[in-house]
Formats: structure tokens, C-alpha cells, sequence
């Protein structure tokens, strides 16, 4: 609800709590147990953002935030709202987006693999850090040849083409393990049985898209994750490269009086699960670093201890449900919680924690300085919208008539890696033929040219044969000639002295 341009999230007795939309780019944390009232504070505070003007980006888990598009039973919650004493509240529905990776529930919502990046690319496989090795090598490759990875089967020939020239690459880029390409093909394997096939393509996700209003309306960008969160590596990378997204495109614009959009990650602690170290140091420096995009960014998890401290530091603006303490590690993980608020020296924030009713509770805010406040327990505002889930025929009727429709509803396959890699080959196959047979002329020249050199060395060797057959018969013949002329000269003197 807003309240002089700030947003009213709930009232502590008779003090109004509100979150300052100057502030939000510092990000916030929605905590608490299943079922204490964090979905119900999303939508308050989403509604605000709404009718603000400011759009935003919500992960829809469970498909109960669809209610969005349906105005909210004004005698539902007409109880609570007059034990909070408010009676100008009107409720109504929103502009709402819907989009779904899986085509089914709202616009496709795809990515080129090749924005994704190996790091993503390689989360959301599940890859070991030596099969990430050989893909960075692979997208290196790619890039260095001049190919595009748009979507799965691009991936998949870059792959196979690495795969086959591993020698050669293994010289210039490091070691390429055919094992390693081998898994990493199971895994897109894997994927692909998944409906992977859904998440990669043309055209992909304009970002620009996100940030429009309509009648002076933020538009709500509702990402059905329904089917996507029962794979949750695939959830919650998608989800970050989402984030990552406004934080790569969007230009740097400083503090704003009101955010130009905000994030709301439901189920946040999925985003950190077994990430690795590269991943998390990602992730903390986009947190840190989009506020200046003027983004803001709502995580939602059951406790503050499911998000990395590094990441939990910059989340400023905190609203914690009730959590279950029974356990020792529930009790250790309540008075963390605790601990991170703001002391009031009315009560004790430990305790409190564990022992708020539904839709009750601890609120900590920045103020206009950027100080954050005491912490307050808090009855959060009923939304204006509709609690129930909405029916399939509305949600379909609303994604299907709004002012995008028909923009990502289209697939096209331009040239890239898989058609390239083909041809490529087929040069490759060319190129080998032409270079057999080259080598076999050579052979049939070599052996043509021996050959006749035999011969030449035959026909000079008898010539030269010859010649001295020739001599020696001359000098035979010279032999007896002068022979002959010794006896005759004998016989004339002989003849001539008697």
C-alpha cells in the first residue's frame, strides 16, 4: 500500500511501518518457516513496487502468486484491515507478464548459451571442475573460430568437433580429456531429456521487456517456475543469469528515488547449494554491484543462515516470519536471525522470533539516511489482490492478449556452430581427400621418376659399355696393325743386311 510515496507493509500497534523506495536498491531478505507469511508479504510489497511504477521480476514457485491478475475479496480481509484501523483500501488486480521456460504457462523466456557461459553452463550441467576446464576450452574455441553456441545441439557439436581435434587443441589451450567431453555430452544429454532444448534458442530474453509500465503500472514479470524448480540446479541458475542479465545491460544510474526494478528470488538457498567458490564470489559481487543499476534485489528463504554471509551482508532491509526452534540447530539458526536485527529493548528478539502468529512479523528498514531501524514486530498488510490461485484459462487469456505476445511465441535457428561445425568438416574431409591424393601423385611421380632415371642410368651404362668395347678393338686393331708393321720392318732389314 502506498502512503505518501513510500511503501506500507504493515503497522507495529499503532506505528506504520513502511520500506522507503529510495532504499530498496540495497536489497532485502523475506525469511521465515513454510507457511508463516512470506508469499503474503512478496505480494504487498510487490503490489506497492506496482502501483509505484516500478516493475518487477518474480520467481512463481508454487503458482500461487497468479492471483495477481484477480481482484482480492474486500470481505476476505476486511477483519484484519480494521483491527490495523485502515479503511481506505481498495482491492484490484495488476498488469502481470507471465513467462514460463517451459512454454506452457506464459512467453517463452530462452538464453543464448554462449551469454549463459561455461560457469553457468557448467552449474547448471552439475560438472565436476575438470569437465568445466575442458567446456571453458570449448567455448574458447568456439569464439576464437568465429562460431556462435546459441542453443543445445550447437553446444553439443562444438563438443564433439573439440573432442576429435583434442591434440591439437591440447597444445595451444590446455588439456582435453575425451572422458571429460564425454561426460559433459551425457550431461546435455541429460538436459536435453529434460526439455533443455526449451531453454536455449532465438529469439531470446530482451530485457528491455522487463522494464515497462503500463497505465503508469509497473508490470509484474511472473516466471512460472512450477515444472522448473523440480530441477533445482536448472531453477536456480536460470534465475541468476536472469539477474545477471539487468546487472551486464543495464546502464549505471546511482541512487534513484525509486528503483527501476526490483528481483524477487523465491527459494534463494537453492542459488548456494554446493555452488562453487567462482560461482559464489559471482554471485556476491552482482549483489553487491547492481544496487548502482538501480536494481533491487528481495531474496526468499526460510532462514537468513540458507544465504552466505557475504551475500547476507548486503541485503539491508529485512522482514523475518516466524521460524521453528525445536532443534538445536533451528534454535542456533532463530538466534542468528536474531542477532542480526537491530535491538528493541521491548522485547526479546530471540524469543519473538519463535513465537509470531501468521502473518506477523520482525521488520528491520532503512531509513532516508540508510540507517537501519529497530526492529519491530510488524502485522503485515492483506494484499489487493487475489490469494487464490488463478485459473488456467485467465492466465492464459492475460499472457496471450498482452502488448508482447507473439514477440518470443516464434523460434528461429540462424547459422551457428552445429550448421558451421558441418561444413567445416566437410572442408576438413575435403581438404584430407585432396591432400590423399596429392600424396598419392606424388608417389606415382616419385616412382616415375625413379624409374626413368633407371632407364637414363641402363642406356648410359650401355652406351658407356659400348665405347669401351669400341676402344678396345681399336686399339686392338692398332696393335696388330703396328705388329704387323714391326714383322714387316724386321723382314725388309733382315732382307736388306744379307
Amino acid at each position: 500500500m502506498l502512503k505518501d510515496n513510500q511503501i506500507l507493509i504493515g503497522k507495529a500497534g499503532e506505528k506504520e511501518i513502511y520500506l522507503l523506495p529510495s532504499q530498496m536498491n540495497r536489497h532485502g531478505l523475506i525469511a521465515g518457516a513454510s507457511g508463516t507469511g512470506k508469499t503474503v508479504t512478496l505480494k504487498v510489497i510487490a503490489e506497492s513496487l506496482c502501483e509505484l511504477g516500478v516493475p518487477t521480476v518474480i520467481a512463481d514457485v508454487k503458482g500461487d502468486l497468479t492471483g495477481m491478475i484477480v481482484p482480492g475479496d474486500r470481505e476476505g480481509i476486511d477483519g484484519r484491515l480494521k483491527s490495523m484501523g485502515i479503511e481506505d483500501y481498495d482491492c484490484r488486480k495488476f498488469p502481470v507478464h507471465f513467462f514460463d521456460v517451459y512454454q506452457k504457462k506464459g512467453h517463452p523466456v530462452r538464453a543464448m548459451m554462449q551469454e549463459m557461459g561455461p560457469m553457468l553452463v557448467s552449474r547448471m550441467l552439475d560438472l565436476t571442475d575438470a569437465q568445466q576446464g575442458v567446456l571453458n576450452i570449448v567455448f574458447r574455441v568456439a569464439r576464437d573460430m568465429e562460431l556462435d553456441i546459441i542453443d543445445l545441439k550447437d553446444l553439443q557439436a562444438m563438443l564433439g568437433y573439440v573432442g576429435e581435434h583434442s591434440k591439437d587443441y591440447t597444445i595451444k589451450y590446455g588439456n582435453v580429456s575425451k572422458q571429460s567431453v564425454g561426460a559433459i555430452q551425457r550431461r546435455l544429454l541429460e538436459l536435453e531429456h529434460e526439455g533443455g532444448e526449451l531453454f536455449f534458442g532465438m529469439p531470446a530474453l530482451n530485457i528491455e521487456d522487463w522494464i515497462a509500465t503500463e497505465g503508469g503500472l509497473g508490470v509484474m514479470n511472473m516466471i512460472e517456475c512450477e515444472e522448473l524448480f523440480s530441477h533445482p540446479l536448472l531453477y536456480s541458475t536460470f534465475l541468476f543469469w536472469m539477474l545477471n542479465e539487468l546487472y551486464q545491460k543495464l546502464p549505471e544510474v546511482g541512487d534513484l528515488e525509486k528503483p527501476k526494478i526490483v528481483f524477487f528470488f523465491d527459494e534463494a538457498h537453492l542459488l548456494f547449494n554446493k555452488a562453487p567458490r567462482q560461482l559464489l564470489e559471482k554471485i556476491e559481487q552482482t549483489v553487491k554491484l547492481i544496487r548502482s543499476k538501480g536494481v533491487g534485489v528481495f531474496f526468499i528463504t526460510q532462514t537468513p543462515t540458507d544465504i552466505p554471509g557475504e551475500v547476507l551482508g548486503q541485503l539491508s532491509n529485512r522482514i523475518q516470519h516466524s521460524l521453528r526452534a525445536y532443534t538445536p540447530a533451528e534454535i542456533k539458526a532463530a538466534k542468528l536471525a536474531a542477532d542480526s536485527f537491530r535491538e528493541n529493548p521491548e522485547f526479546n528478539t530471540a524469543e519473538m522470533i519463535s513465537n509470531m502468529e501468521t502473518g506477523k512479523a520482525l521488520v528491520s528498514t532503512l531509513d532516508a539516511k540508510g540507517a537501519p531501524s529497530i526492529v519491530e514486530v510488524t502485522k503485515i498488510l492483506p494484499p489487493k489482490s487475489s490469494m487464490k490461485i488463478a485459473n488456467f484459462d485467465a492466465v492464459e487469456y492475460t499472457f496471450s492478449s498482452d502488448s508482447i505476445y507473439g514477440k518470443y511465441e516464434k523460434t528461429f535457428d540462424p547459422m551457428s556452430a552445429y550448421e558451421e561445425i558441418d561444413e567445416i568438416l566437410q572442408q576438413e574431409e575435403d581438404a584430407r581427400l585432396a591432400a590423399e591424393e596429392a600424396k598419392k601423385q606424388a608417389k606415382l611421380e616419385e616412382i616415375r621418376a625413379r624409374e626413368e632415371a633407371k632407364a637414363a642410368a641402363k642406356k648410359a651404362n650401355e652406351k658407356s659399355e659400348a665405347e669401351i668395347l669400341a676402344k678396345k678393338a681399336k686399339n686392338k686393331l692398332e696393335n696388330e696393325v703396328l705388329n704387323i708393321g714391326i714383322r714387316q720392318a724386321r723382314k725388309f732389314l733382315k732382307n736388306f743386311l744379307k
